[in-house]
């Protein structure tokens, strides 16, 4: 149901439309499961957002990618349940296979979720992500939301443990000429020429361990990273920081498609 309300909140502020896809497993339950699916519908079409209901049976990756692949959609949110607290994967494989599948970016939403107030952007610095933060600026616009770009900086190596500790700021990397300065005053710009206000952050150490300190501690309802399309799992498998950030954090993730190198 979180998930429904914040598809509706995002849909009508967007005046856009929405599909409600369900599936079963066994074929033959189609018509109950369009009448489980009309509450959903009443509550979009209830805040003007024109909703078509669709019922499948098959696997639920199957059917999802199937559909994206039918029809452009610019989001899919996804309910997800967590069904662990440890190991690869803390929520359903489904779940991951979608986010890896299908073309379009995926909003996960786990738990209780409010409408989201403070969200928090992931940067590594380049500007792969930068094709969905005009897709971040505009959900941002429309809860009323900020957002804060978070890059984290490696710890220096052993070698210069020793020499005076010298910190970048985020002011004097905004206005440096290095490529990591850019790329941020660029991603800036992107959201701010959407009026929505932006804060720079930066932190040092561990990549995965300072951006969930960071959810944490600024207490976001609203998580961005970027991921890649892949049609297996293998990236998960391998070890994935969106993987991480979707299984760890206590709050949605967003999961934006990053163009290749």
């Amino acid at each position: 149901m979180w998930a429904l309300r914040l598809g509706a909140a995002i849909a009508a502020g967007c005046r856009g439309e929405a599909t409600l896809l369900g599936i079963v497993d066994a074929p033959g339950t189609g018509p109950a499961l369009l009448d489980a699916l009309k509450p959903g519908q009443a509550l979009l079409e209830n805040k003007g957002v024109p909703t078509e209901l669709i019922s499948r049976s098959g696997d639920a990756t199957a059917e999802i990618l199937h559909q994206t692949e039918r029809v452009p959609y610019d989001l899919v949110v996804v309910g997800a349940a967590r069904k662990a607290a440890r190991g690869l994967f803390w929520m359903s494989s489904k779940t991951y296979k979608i986010v890896k599948e299908i073309q379009p970016p995926v909003l996960i939403v786990s738990g209780n979720c409010g409408l989201p107030k403070r969200m928090l952007v992931c940067s590594g610095g380049k500007h792969y992500i930068n094709n969905g933060l005009e897709l971040v600026g505009q959900i941002a616009q429309v809860l009323q939301a900020t957002v804060t770009l978070l890059h984290v900086m490696p710890q220096p190596p052993e070698l210069y443990a020793r020499l005076p500790n010298i910190r970048e700021t985020p002011t004097t990397l905004l206005n440096s000429p290095s490529r990591l300065g850019l790329n941020l005053r660029q991603a800036k710009a992107i959201l701010e020429a959407l009026g929505v206000p932006v804060e720079v952050r930066l932190r040092q150490g561990s990549v995965l361990a300072e951006i969930l300190a960071e959810i944490q501690e600024g207490g976001y309802e609203l998580a961005v990273t970027g991921s890649a399309r892949s049609r297996s799992l293998r990236t998960y498998v391998l070890g994935d920081v969106s993987r991480e950030i979707v299984n760890r954090a206590h709050c949605a993730v967003l999961v934006v498609r990053s163009r290749g190198r």
